[in-house]
């Protein structure tokens, strides 16, 4: 089973029609209950939630009914005769999903830790296409008909995560001399934080890998004039750091293009050759972070 939250929120079910929730109340009151799965929520935090702005006289009654359709969501059937998925117990209500159950914010958190590690350690293929996976499973809205506190909390949370799996694919495209998508990530990261200097870094990186000093130093000066007409700041000392080593490299050696291109409309369909991360639980059904096993493009 997949669940997704980013867009449209669905069930996957194995070899079952996607279901959809078309209520915003529905698919926020579902999005809570899945991710804190683990430790319950708070029925007052539950309803806080689906009615910012605030609580109806009824709240109680509609939340119930809120719940109701929520269980009727997630129950499928293969449920075992008595087993309720979404129960409530001490003023908390408590969601169980199958434990083979895949929910892609989850896969897309693992992706980008694990193709951190993998860049630390020098697996740049692997790292690359670990992070590419995970910039494609989390193109798309979270939650985009509601707001509230604990959404937009959500959204700046996956929205690190995001820049996260860019900058990580971005360097690890650098290391590997793909050109083409060490500028695409690094471009995509400046324009989401634009005053974000570790993503300034990796443009400056990939420019300086395709043996292009002048672009480099100007996007180093576009940070500058940026964080001083802003901010009020100057870049850290990182990003000084960088510029001073652009400075006493006036002819960097253009980067060797023996590395296998990525297909922009198969972004995350790898195969790891040289490591064995920890398998994910989507592999099954088809995930965009880690699917089935495929021969490398030419």
């Amino acid at each position: 089973m997949l669940i997704r939250l980013i867009g449209l929120v669905t069930i996957e079910p194995d070899g079952a029609p996607p279901q959809h929730l078309s209520s915003a109340q529905a698919q926020v009151a579902f999005a809570r209950l899945l991710i804190e799965r683990h430790g319950g929520t708070d029925r007052d935090q539950l309803a806080e939630t689906v009615w910012p702005e605030g609580l109806p006289d009824t709240w109680a009654s509609a939340l119930r009914s809120l719940v109701s359709r929520v269980r009727t969501f997630v129950s499928t059937p293969q449920d075992q005769p008595g087993v309720i998925p979404l129960v409530a117990q001490s003023g908390r209500y408590l969601l169980r999903i199958p434990q083979d159950a895949a929910v892609d914010v989850e896969c897309a958190e693992a992706a980008v830790a694990e193709a951190s590690e993998a860049y630390a350690e020098g697996a740049f293929a692997v790292a690359q296409q670990l992070a590419s996976g995970a910039v494609s499973n989390l193109r798309g809205s979270f939650l985009p008909s509601h707001e509230g506190e604990w959404v937009n909390a959500m959204r700046e949370q996956l929205e690190e995560l995001r820049l996260k799996a860019l900058e990580t694919a971005s360097l690890a495209s650098s290391a590997l001399g793909d050109e083409h998508h060490a500028l695409r990530y690094a471009e995509e990261a400046v324009r989401r934080a634009p005053f974000r200097e570790s993503a300034y870094r990796c443009r400056m990186a990939a420019h300086t890998r395709a043996g292009n000093r002048a672009e480099a130093l100007r996007s180093y000066q576009q940070l500058r004039e940026v964080l001083a007409e802003e901010l009020g700041i100057d870049p850290a000392p990182e990003t000084e750091a960088a510029y001073l080593e652009l400075l006493r490299t006036p002819e960097p050696r253009p980067a060797l293009r023996s590395f296998t291109c990525l297909d922009p409309g198969l972004m995350g369909v790898f195969v790891v050759d040289h490591r064995a991360p920890r398998p994910c639980s989507l592999a099954d059904h088809g995930c965009v972070t880690h699917p089935v096993r495929s021969s490398p493009a030419a």
